[in-house]
This record gives structure tokens, C-alpha cells and sequence, in this order.
């Protein structure tokens, strides 16, 4: 009632994995308002354009964030709401002051219709800003019963048994929570199943042991490169990690060295992984145990309750092998775009969205992502827009032209690099320093290339990107 939030309003969640990020999340949408996701990594500006574009009337976010708010706070029309905050803003609300002396509230009549928004979570595209990714309360649910149902088919078609314990069954949560894997495939999906959850502040290793060992942890998804930071430090490891029955994700591929590593490391374990998207839900394709090590370039076969194809540019549908873009239907796959009606006629193509990757589906049905049409870099499971960087460093006055693109990384899969085409006075220390007051840091490229000549153009006039990539990652060795 303190902020009058009503069925269709926008409530905006930035912070860290604190138990009040779950709280906020479950108040909106049970009264019929948006969950707006917002990336707990975002700087100043990108929040305000996150808090303009989505229209939202309430904001919840810790400290670090509170931080970041400040200086475009005064642009911005909404209330504040401060968790765990220590130097509070007088123009905020404290959650625990909220709380005080509440036993319990009815919840609101409200009319909540499975078609109804339910979600905005950003996604970085291949055009600068991020778009808002909308998705109502029969999307969501959709992916996560999905997820039971091939979760039981599959037991079925193996012959398998669901492993019986004499305790609760309980998740690590140590990716964010503002994506469709931290809040779906590990959050709700946890409720579906009953699981407790033990959520982790920040990504540690060490930490993730104790963890695991304390709290009997069986459940571990992530992307490949912390999967694999726990690989390598549990060959060694003096931590009881033998409760771990599922070590696995999607967001980037996993090298078919780790698949094998996984399953010879953890006493238990066995690996997974899958593909899917923000579009999506999270939920596309999945893979796991023998199967996976048996395919280990592969997100898996379809889910049961979704369709794909892959098409050329044509529009003719692939044959088993053949490349083209991926596309995807089924319930799980969102409304739209907020407020990008381009964007949308963009992205689908009657009811099937296309994807943006490049992929292939052999005679077995076994899915493979080899490329992508979007320009994106995919680092440690973050989508980064080359557009929204390469925007970031044409605007120091030096720099003239830019190019970024993906560079290949042992650990995180991609890192972000780029070629600039600059004045000879430019200082790449203070290129970055530049970048840092623009742009989130896990978006400033790792790699930086300063060209004393104009960027090679292919016949269109835009700027060959492949020819630098390819030149940069074969100087790099």
C-alpha cells in the first residue's frame, strides 16, 4: 500500500543474491506487477536507462547499487527501496523499517491471468542498448514443468532411478539472479522440487566447498567456466564433496575435456549442460550423464514440449547436418520485447523466434550451436554487445573507428576484444579508465589492438570484423 504498486506496474530488483532479491521478486508478481531483473553489474547510466525503459515505480537494491544510483537518482521518477544498506540515502525506504511489526498481510484481490506479464529481464543485443524481455506467468511455468517433464522421460527412456535421500535435496545458487538460469532453472525450479537453497554473495571457490560440504549440496548449475574452476580444485580438495549428484549448466560451451573430468573427479556427480536463452525462458535443450559424455559437443535433443528447426537464408529448412540458423517455438518462449516493436518483428518469424545462432541438428536429433549471426560476445555465460561496447569507446574523442569482437578463452569461453583505429596520442590506461565510467567492467575488453590506420571495410562499407578477429586471434597464438 506505502507505494500504491498496482497489477501491470514495474518493480525493479539490482542487487547481489540476498534472500530479499527472492522476496521482492515473489511480492511483485503475486500481486499481478513485473519482476524487472535488473544486471546487479550495471554502472550509472546503464540503470537509468534500465529504470527509464521498463517505467519502473519502485526500485529494491543494496548498497553497491544504491551507490551507482546516486548520481542519476534525480532524473529518475520512482521510490527507492534500500536492503541491507548502511549508509542509506534520505530518499529511500529501508526494507527492514517496511517490515517492522508486520505478522502477516493479506494478499491483494487480484485477477492474475496466466497471458499477464510477469517478468522484464534485460538481454544485451547485437544493437547497443539491451532489450527487456517480457514474459507472463504461463511462459515461465511452462519452462518449468518442461524441465520435470524431460527430467522424467529421460529416467524412463535410461531405465534410470531418481536417487532417493534421506534428506531435503539442496541447490548452490552462485550465478545471478537477474538471469533466467539463476532465477528459473535454479530459483523457482527449486520450489517446484522442494529444494532448500544456499545462496552464494559472490563466486568463490573456497567458499563453494565449504558450502557444499556443510550443507550437503547435490545441485550445482552453472556456466562452464565455475563448473570448472570446481573441477580443478576438488582434485585436491580436502572438503566432503561427495553430496554433489549434478555438476552442469548452460551459458557457454563446456569443453569435452570437463564433461570427462567431471564425472571422474566427484564421487557422484554426473554433468549436464543445455541451451537455451532469456528468449526462452532458459529451457531449449538439455543433455546429461552418459549421454552428455557421449556427446560432449552437444546441448542435447529438444525439450519435449518445444519445436525446433534450422533454416537458411532462404527460409528453406536445413537436412540433418547442414548448417543454418536455429529457431525455436513453443509456450515457454516470450511475449516480446518492451516497448520494441521493431525489435519484435525482428526477432520472430510468425511463431517461431529466431535465435541469432548458428547450429546444425544431426540424424539422432542432437543439437549443435557452431556460430552466431548476432554480434555478441558470450563471456562466462554474459551476453555483452559488441555495438554497446564498440559505442563505449567511440566515444573518447580519440578514438575514430572500433571493432569488437569475441576472442576465444580457455576459462570463461569468450572474452572481449576489440581493434580501434586511434589518434597516435591515445593512452590505453586511460582508454580503460574512460570505459570504466561508462560501461559495466566485465564489458571493457580484455584485448585492446591500436590500429595507426583506418579499419579494412568490406564492400558494403562496414567495417570487416572478421578479418580482425581472425588476425588478432592468430597473432595471439
Amino acid at each position: 500500500d506505502r507505494f500504491s504498486v498496482q497489477k501491470g506496474d514495474r518493480v525493479a530488483i539490482s542487487m547481489r543474491n540476498y534472500p530479499e532479491w527472492i522476496f521482492a521478486f515473489n511480492a511483485a508478481t503475486s500481486i499481478g506487477a513485473i519482476a524487472v531483473a535488473m544486471n546487479s553489474l550495471w554502472l550509472s547510466e546503464e540503470m537509468e536507462f534500465g529504470l527509464k525503459d521498463s517505467g519502473a515505480k519502485v526500485l529494491f537494491a543494496d548498497q553497491e547499487r544504491l551507490d551507482r544510483l546516486a548520481p542519476v537518482r534525480e532524473s529518475l521518477d520512482l521510490d527507492v527501496v534500500s536492503v541491507r544498506a548502511t549508509e542509506r540515502p534520505a530518499n529511500t525506504s529501508a526494507l527492514e523499517d517496511l517490515l517492522a511489526g508486520e505478522v502477516s498481510t493479506l494478499l491483494p484481490d487480484v485477477d492474475i491471468d496466466p497471458g499477464d506479464p510477469a517478468t522484464i529481464l534485460y538481454t544485451s543485443g547485437s544493437t547497443g542498448h539491451p532489450k527487456g524481455a517480457v514474459s507472463c506467468h504461463r511462459n515461465i511455468v511452462s519452462a518449468l514443468l518442461s524441465w520435470e517433464l524431460d527430467g522424467k522421460v529421460g529416467l524412463a527412456l535410461t531405465g534410470a532411478e531418481a536417487p532417493q535421500l534421506d534428506h531435503q535435496i539442496t541447490a548452490l545458487l552462485a550465478v545471478p539472479l537477474f538471469h533466467a538460469t539463476g532465477s528459473h532453472a535454479v530459483m523457482l525450479a527449486s520450489y517446484r522440487a522442494q529444494r532448500k537453497l544456499v545462496l552464494m554473495y559472490k563466486w568463490d571457490v573456497p567458499e563453494a566447498q565449504r558450502l557444499i560440504e556443510a550443507e550437503k549440496v547435490a545441485v550445482f548449475i552453472a556456466p562452464a567456466a565455475m563448473t570448472g574452476d570446481l573441477e580443478r580444485a576438488a582434485r585436491t580438495a580436502t572438503r566432503d564433496l561427495s553430496s554433489l549428484l549434478t555438476v552442469g549448466g548452460g551459458g557457454a560451451p563446456r569443453a569435452p575435456d570437463q564433461v570427462q573430468k567431471i564425472t571422474g573427479t566427484f564421487e557422484k556427480a554426473l554433468p549436464n549442460t543445455g541451451w537455451g536463452m532469456t528468449e526462452t525462458n532458459a529451457i531449449g535443450a538439455g543433455i546429461g550423464g552418459e549421454d552428455y559424455v557421449n556427446h560432449p559437443e552437444s546441448s542435447g535433443r529438444v525439450s519435449a514440449l518445444l519445436d525446433i528447426r534450422v533454416l537458411d537464408q532462404s527460409g528453406k529448412e536445413m537436412l540433418p547436418f547442414e548448417r543454418g540458423e536455429l529457431q525455436i517455438r513453443g509456450v515457454s518462449i516470450i511475449k516480446g520485447y518492451w516497448d520494441r516493436d521493431e525489435a519484435n518483428l525482428e526477432a520472430f518469424d510468425g511463431a517461431w523466434l529466431r535465435t541469432g545462432d548458428v547450429a546444425y541438428i544431426d540424424d539422432e536429433g542432437y543439437l549443435y550451436i557452431v556460430d552466431r549471426i548476432k554480434d555478441l560476445v558470450i563471456r562466462g555465460g554474459e551476453n555483452i554487445g559488441c555495438a554497446e561496447v564498440e559505442a563505449g569507446l567511440l566515444a573518447h574523442p580519440q578514438v575514430r573507428e572500433a571493432s569488437v569482437y569475441a576472442v576465444p578463452d580457455d576459462r570463461l569461453g569468450e572474452e572481449v576484444g576489440a581493434t580501434i583505429f586511434a589518434d597516435d596520442t591515445i593512452d590505453e590506461d586511460q582508454l580503460r579508465g574512460f570505459l570504466v565510467k561508462h560501461i559495466a567492467r566485465f564489458k571493457i575488453p580484455r584485448y585492446l589492438e591500436i590500429s595507426s590506420e583506418p579499419l579494412p571495410r568490406i564492400a558494403s562499407g562496414k567495417i570487416n570484423k572478421r578479418q580482425l578477429r581472425e588476425e588478432f586471434v592468430s597473432a595471439l597464438g
